[in-house]
Parts: C-alpha cells; structure tokens; sequence
C-alpha cells in the first residue's frame, strides 16, 4: 500500500509541475506576468513540500542527499521572485524521482506471476469428506490429503503406507526420497509420486517452511541499505555549491547572483541522467530474462566480486536425467531406453517421467504397454511388443525375475541406477544423475572475465555428491551439509571481503538471497519464496543469464557516471559564470535545460547496449539427456 502511495504521489507531483510551467509560460505569452508568476509558484509549492518531508526523513535518519541543493534552489528562487526558475526546477526534481519509482514499480508488478505459488490453502479429511480449508485452521492432529505435485503445507508424518518426495527445495537432495509410514514430512517439501495422507504435527505458524520466512525477514533487516549512486557526490557538491553562492552574495552585496549560481547548481545532471541510464538499464536486463529489482539493486549488481551458488536447480538441473547406459545382454542402448521407456509410461514417478522424457527427445515411437503393475516407489512390470518387461530398482527387477544383478555398475555420487529386465533376463541398467548443466564451464569462465574473482559453492546436499558434481570446475570452495542459518552465515563470512552475490532457486535458499548484497533466484522453477527475497529473478531456467545481466549492469553504472562527470562539469562552469554576473536565474535555468538534454541523450544509450555474451541458455534435460545418448538407427526393438 505504501509503495503504491508514493507511486502515485510522484506522478501526481510530477503533473502539477508540468502544468504550473506551461500554463505559466502561457500566461506570460499574454502578457501578464502576474498570473504567470502565480502559476509557476503554484506548481512549485507542492513539489517543495513534498521534498521537504523527504529530506526531514532522511536526516531522521542519519543520510544527506541531493535533495537538499533542489530545495535550496526552489526556495531561493521563490523567495527572491525568480518563479519561471524555481518552475523548471520543479519539474527536473519531480521528474528523476518519477523516473526512480517507475522502474521499482514495474519490477514489483512483474514480480506477482511469480509469487501467486505459495500454498494459501490445504486440503482436510472431515467426517468422511474432503474440505478445502486455510492454512490459519489447520491442527495438530489433522488428516491433509497430499495429491501429486502438491506442496505439503505443513510438518506432518506420512499417515500412509507410504510417500514419494521431492525435497530439493529444503534440503538440496536432488533425488526424490522415499519415506514409510510414520516417518516425518517438512513443509515445503513436494509430492513426487502417488497421492497420500499426511498427519499434522504442527501449525502453519510454527512449521519448517515458516521458520525459513522467518529467517528470510530477519535477513532483509540486517541487510545494510544501498546508498543511491547520484548521492554518494551529494555532499561535495553541496558544499561547493553553498560555498559559490555565499561567496557571490558577499562580495557583490546581490542576492540574485546566489539564486543563479543556486539554479545552475540544481543537480538535474545527477537527478535525471543517472535514473535515466539505469532505468534503461533495467529494461535492457529484462530483454535477456533479467528481472532487476530496481535501480540499486542494478548499481549493486555492477559491483560484484564474489558468488555463491547453489547446487540442485542452480548449477545443475534439477531434475533426474540418463548420465549412461549400461548393457548386460544382447539388447543395444536404444533398445534398452525405448523398452524402460515404454513402460515407464504407466507412472508417475520423476524417475520413469525423466526415462519418457528421454526417449522422446530421441525421437523413439513408444507403444502402448499392456498388463501393467505398478509397485509405488519401486517399479513396474508389464508387457511391450508382446514381451515380458520388468523396470525399475535393482531389488524390484531380481524380485520379479529370480534374476541377480550382477556387480560392475560404478555409481557416482548421488546417482541410482534403474534396471530393466526383458523376457526374464538381465538386459541393462540406466545410470540416472541430477546432471550439471550443459556449459557451464563457459559460464564460471565468462563471470571471472566480468570481474568476480571468488566463485563457491554452497548447498545443503552431501558433500561426495556435491564433490563429484563439480569436479573439473575450478570453484574457489565448496560448502556441503548446510542448513538455511549456516548459508546466511557464510554470506556474512564473505560479504567482509567486498559485496557478495548469492544464487539459489529452494526455499532454503530464500534467507541467504535476502541477506547478500545480490540475491538472484531462477524464477522459472524455483520457489515462490526465494523469487521474493531476491534482488534479481532470472525469469528463464538458464542460469547463463547472469552474463548479459553482470554487463548490463555494469554498462549502465558506466554510462551514468559519465554523464555525472559531464554534466556535473558543465554545472560548475555555470555557476562559476553565474558568480561572475554573467548569467541571471532564467539564463542559469536555461543553461541548465541545455546540460540536462546533452546529458540524457548520453544516457539513453544503455538502451542500445548489447552485450557480449547473450547466454542462450543450455536447452531442456530432455535435449541434454539426447546429446549424451548415441543416436538410435531404428525406432523399434
């Protein structure tokens, strides 16, 4: 509400000024100056009072901006008759601070689509029924239905025999566990397999998925505020500024020369070119699928020199793919795929999902299959081309067949293995992986080449999965086995040596986006929760979007500070000018309009900026499952 208050007050501000100018300009044309001046006055006052608040809160709070050389200005030119002068200054200052919240306010509004995830109801076993009922009512105690791809709203035991879930989120496990009977379910955590009940044990209130929004809003608080680019140069050129206009009112005994040095000294330089050149900047991002919070947030991106990432859904897929084919009859690999694949049709379970998936990608024709029998969570048997088919763990398939597996198969970490048995016989394993993403060597490459000098990883799987995952990478570190609290706290750790960008899709990952100088969550598939507590959303999966973004962004900064440099330049040597008595305060205002259009123009180009490398994204698992697999010469066994 607050936000879409001061939205609306800038435009507001922003239109009493524009037309206080131009019906006092219109006035003038007339001749008659009197109404004119009145009409500019009156389009002034508001915009003065308004900026007069601001700079009350800011000093409230300890911070000194450019807002008070604005005041001055207006103030002075008012007091001393020079109306047309406060006029123009009016509109300059109502129009960068316009520019400031229209660029907050379309990140915000893009922003909704993503969040609209969040689970906000849940449904309860009731006398026999099903109701639909708020998070607020839920007991311990309670009975919840969990149906297939829901997310469990709270911590609860599975009431089942029975439950296959998704974990990523929480705990960076990439790979769907299996839980019995009675064993304990966290909020947050989606189901991958079949429907099933679940047994609260705690509110909503006091769950796992709360406890992290909890840390995600401690996080923000500690998170020290981002100071505005324009007014890091505010308090030196205050201080010139005063000082000029002291000096030409004691020396020369006029008034009128400090208004005109006050005028030419309005910093519309660095009020309007630098939200000009970031608010191109921004959508320039959102171009290449870069959603930038706001103009701090893209300053801050530009400055970056340490990243942390996360693993599951980040620097990896986040779904289970085929790394290998292992062959143990006569049956080639692509008879051995499009056999599991075929009969995977029949579940519901990721890991049969990511077999289809694969076959299809190989452009495999798959039958019907018939006479199916699913195990949940182990398997399933059936018939394809008339012959007999088991697929699924090893366990599942010896059961089923009388036949042993045979040792040979290496794993590596964070691996299963799917067998498929044909006829009665052994006839190959299916090698599955949550599977780094396709490039992203180049990627680690392109973001030291942009300046980030310390790359780590941080997540919450085992450390051997997280080790055998990034082998060959070049990361600076790798931190395994870590809860929420111990993210934010290796954050903190880094943040001592310069700014910090953090990059993670889990919930788990929502307080340390929160509290890094950057927070950036893949908004494609991530959470709900992680896309709020970020300052960046990458709103495609691929996580080579990081690279236009960086440059963007440093682009931008670039192009802002050389329009300050210009037009700060071009200010003083007015207001030397001014002092002098070579300028009075419609001329200085004047002059002010010519540097502010020279000065804009420079920074409207970030909105031609074309960055080096585009990240044209890694393709879908599918597609990276089929440049792994050998091209199949026939579609049928």
């Amino acid at each position: 509400m607050t936000a879409l208050f001061h939205d609306r007050l800038n435009v507001a501000l922003l239109a009493l000024a524009l037309l206080g100018l131009v019906s006092g300009l219109v006035f003038w044309l007339l001749g008659e100056p009197g109404f004119a001046a009145i009409a500019w006055t009156a389009g002034v006052i508001p915009v003065l009072a308004a900026l007069c608040v601001e700079i009350l809160r800011s000093l409230g709070q300890g911070e000194v901006g450019l807002d008070i050389v604005a005041a001055l200005s207006m103030s002075a030119a008012l007091l001393f008759g020079e109306t047309l002068a406060a006029a123009v200054v009016a509109l300059m200052y109502s129009g960068g601070t316009f520019l400031e919240s229209f660029a907050q306010g379309r990140a915000r509004r893009e922003m909704s689509d993503l969040l609209s995830r969040v689970p906000r109801t849940a449904t309860r076993h009731r006398n026999g029924a099903l109701d639909e009922v708020p998070l607020a009512d839920i007991a311990p105690g309670d009975l919840l239905l969990i149906r297939q791809g829901d997310v469990a709203p709270v911590d609860g035991t599975v009431e089942s025999a029975g439950a296959m879930l998704d974990q990523s989120a929480l705990t960076g496990e990439s790979m769907p566990a299996r839980l019995e009977h009675g064993q304990a379910v966290m909020s947050g955590s989606t189901n991958a397999g079949e429907a099933f009940d679940l047994r609260v044990t705690r509110r909503a209130a006091d769950s796992t998925y709360a406890g992290i929004v909890r840390l995600v809003e401690a996080a923000q608080k500690s998170k020290a505020p981002m100071a505005r680019l324009a007014d890091r140069y505010s308090l030196l050129f205050l201080i010139v500024t005063v000082a000029l206009a002291t000096a030409a009112w004691w020396f020369t005994g006029d008034p009128i020369r400090a208004v005109a040095v006050l005028v030419v000294a309005t910093p519309c330089p660095l009020i309007l070119a630098v939200p000009v050149a970031l608010v191109a900047g921004l959508s320039r991002a959102a171009h290449f699928g870069v959603l930038i919070k706001g103009a701090k947030p893209l300053e801050a991106l530009a400055r970056i020199r340490t990243l942390i990432l996360d693993k599951t859904g980040t620097l990896t897929e986040g779904r289970p793919q085929i790394v290998s084919v292992n062959r143990r009859g006569d049956l080639s690999e692509e008879q051995i795929l499009y056999f599991a694949a075929a009969l995977d049709q029949a579940s519901k379970h990721p890991i049969a999902q990511a077999v289809v998936a694969a076959a299809q990608a190989r452009g495999l024709a798959l039958p019907v299959p018939e006479s199916v029998v699913e195990t949940p969570g182990e398997g399933v048997a059936g018939s394809v081309d008339g012959r007999r088919v088991v697929v699924g763990g090893a366990g599942f398939v010896a059961a089923q067949t009388g036949v042993d597996t045979p040792e040979g198969t290496v794993l590596t970490a964070g691996s299963v293995v799917v067998s498929l048995a044909v006829d009665g016989r052994l006839a190959g394993h299916l090698v599955m992986a949550d599977a780094l993403r396709a490039g992203t060597a180049d990627l680690l490459s392109g973001l030291r080449r942009l300046g980030i000098t310390r790359i780590l990883l941080a997540t919450g799987d085992r450390r051997a999965v997280a080790e055998a995952v990034t082998e060959g990478l070049g990361l600076d570190a790798v931190r395994a086995d870590l809860t929420p609290d111990q993210k934010v706290r290796l954050v903190v750790t880094e943040r001592k040596t310069g700014p910090v960008m953090m990059v993670g899709d889990g919930v788990n990952d929502a307080p340390a986006l929160a509290v890094a100088d950057i927070g950036v969550a893949m908004g494609a598939r991530g959470a709900a929760a992680s896309a709020e507590a970020a300052d960046v959303v990458l709103l495609v999966d691929h996580l080579d979007r990081l690279l236009p973004g960086i440059e963007i962004a440093q682009r931008s900064k670039r192009i802002a500070l050389e329009s300050v440099a210009v037009g700060i330049g071009l200010s003083v040597l007015g207001m030397v000018a001014a002092a002098f008595g070579y300028l009075t305060p419609v001329q200085g205002a004047l002059l002010q309009e010519v540097i502010d259009v020279a000065v804009i123009l420079n920074a409207l180009r970030a909105l031609r900026i074309v960055p080096g490398q585009t990240g044209q994204g890694a393709g879908s698992p599918a597609d990276a499952t089929a440049r792994r697999l050998p091209r199949p010469k026939t579609t049928a066994a």
